[in-house]
């Protein structure tokens, strides 16, 4: 069973049911949206920005692109997601393709050095699409946690690149929470919701990327109260420390 519905088909109609589902939410939804002035000049400013939201909003992080972003005739005037190797993360490249979103396949904060999951190769790619005028989307706390984490692999890319961070905070009430590591939300159609933009963090080489790591981690937490309390959702305590 687990071999049938991880199949090219089985993974190309679950791909259509998740571009559906996130179309549906995007146009659906009541959102109020938030832009930082300095993140707006962000995609004016620079070649590349990358976007940073947390793994649980997955579902959701295209609503702000679909919605008012992919508008924008800015100097970053088109967008990717990085998206793990794994035959979940197979569906959800196959959704956004439908989204004009493009998918960079890896995982920037593999921990199982033995194990290739992608992430040079995805990595490098990051950094080519940053450099030639894309907002590159990444959930620092992915794919396995711990949650609402900070991992260096955003940091490493931007710095890389050039690019500043942009913290992405998206909340939507009411959903549902499946109980994964990372409380998985799957949105409700027809409900409130909120987007922010909060301001952009640069990211010189020449910064410890401990200290962009916790500035990121502190800006997210921050979007992610606001945009929670915006559509009335009382954010969740998180249980596991935050590494310093």
């Amino acid at each position: 069973m687990k071999s049938l519905f991880r199949s090219s088909i089985m993974t190309a109609i679950l791909g259509r049911l998740i571009w559906a589902w996130m179309a549906l939410v995007a146009h659906t939804i009541r959102w109020t949206v938030e832009v930082d002035p300095a993140a707006r000049e962000a995609w004016r400013e620079n070649d590349g920005v990358v976007v940073a939201s947390w793994h649980s909003r997955i579902m959701i992080l295209p609503s702000g692109w679909i919605r008012f972003i992919s508008s924008w005739k800015d100097r970053v005037s088109s967008a990717a997601m990085l998206i793990s190797l794994s035959p979940d993360g197979e569906a959800v490249a196959r959704a956004i393709d439908h989204l004009q979103l493009h998918a960079i396949r890896g995982s920037a904060a593999n921990k199982k050095k033995r194990k290739d999951k992608g992430g040079v190769r995805a990595v490098a790619e990051a950094a080519r699409l940053l450099k030639s005028g894309n907002a590159v989307c990444i959930t620092p706390d992915g794919p396995r946690g711990p949650a609402e984490q900070v991992s260096p692999g955003a940091i490493m890319i931007a710095q890389r690149a050039g690019a500043p961070i942009v913290p992405y905070a998206l909340s939507v009430n009411p959903c549902w929470r499946l109980k994964t590591w990372d409380r998985f939300i799957i949105p409700f159609p027809f409900t409130r919701g909120a987007i922010i933009l909060g301001p952009p963090i640069a990211t010189p080489r020449s910064a410890e990327p401990e200290v962009l790591r916790a500035e990121l981690q502190a800006r997210l937490d921050e979007a992610t109260r606001r945009a929670d309390m915006l559509c009335g959702r009382i954010t969740e305590t998180r249980t596991d420390p935050v590494p310093r």
